[in-house]
């Protein structure tokens, strides 16, 4: 192991560094912005999800809280490894999931592992980040990353699978060539699926936040554990309550755009 962690220490290097600039950017970005911008912003975007009053009233008030808490620094921080891990997810699961659909040998392949990468404990996840990047964000967003990326995958090749034939059929029989029936037509309509597999994947990295404060990822997660290891029953309430804040908040609101997208295609 020690041959090929020297082999591959460039490669790694670059990895890490990456990584980092693009974390530390976005944590520098969520820092910035004032906290009534992100009340606004969330008000905003349950409306335009879910055409619900309660909905758009509790979601920001709900954030207040954390501000309360006095958890907010900490909260942006967690946001932006779920950023981060979410972003990357996206940028290889979607990718992945629709060559499962699309090329006939690749899904034998791909889904035992992804078997394997669901049924693993998330705390094995901790190991090869750690062992190849250290301590500190950067394993813990890769260790989140590796956790989270299966239901993407997953679901951007369920929905493709499940387009209707009848609407391809007309595609082609209009001239679309395959790469503008994948665009065009395939995409479009298997979006509501791939939405709901944005928002598990987010929902996992989420969930994660916990797991990957042991190697050094700090925000909410970090709380949690230290309030565990103080028996410290109401810091850890708060921190955990924060959590809980936060993926409701991203649930109702991806769930919402799902459902008006499915409703736009119909």
């Amino acid at each position: 192991m020690n041959w090929l962690l020297q082999a591959m220490a460039p490669t790694f290097d670059s990895i890490s560094n990456g990584i980092l600039a693009m974390l530390l950017k976005t944590e520098n970005l969520l820092r910035i912005i004032p906290w009534w911008f992100y009340i606004i912003f969330v008000a905003f975007l349950a409306w335009k999800a879910t055409r619900c009053l309660s909905t758009t009233v509790i979601l920001p008030l709900s954030l207040i809280l954390i501000g309360s808490f006095g958890l907010w620094k900490l909260a942006m921080g967690t946001l932006a490894i779920v950023i981060a891990s979410v972003f990357l997810s996206l940028l290889i699961g979607i990718p992945v999931g629709i060559l499962m659909a699309e090329a006939k040998g690749v899904e034998p392949i791909v889904k035992p592992i992804l078997d394997a990468m669901q049924t693993m404990p998330s705390f094995v996840y901790l190991i090869p980040a750690m062992m190849f990047f250290g301590l500190g964000k950067v394993p813990a967003v890769l260790a989140t990353l590796i956790y989270s990326l299966p239901p993407v995958i997953r679901l951007t090749n369920l929905g493709l699978k499940q387009v209707p034939q009848p609407a391809q059929e007309a595609a082609i029989a209009y001239g679309a060539t395959k790469w503008q029936l994948l665009k065009e037509v395939r995409v479009p309509l298997a979006m509501p699926t791939i939405m709901a597999g944005v928002n598990q994947t987010t929902m996992m990295a989420l969930s994660m936040v916990v797991v990957a404060s042991m190697i050094g990822a700090r925000g909410l997660g970090q709380e949690v554990l230290l309030s565990i290891n103080r028996i410290d029953v109401g810091r850890g309430f708060e921190a955990g309550i924060s959590i809980v804040i936060m993926a409701i908040a991203i649930d109702r609101i991806t769930q919402g755009f799902a459902r008006r997208w499915d409703k736009a295609q119909r």
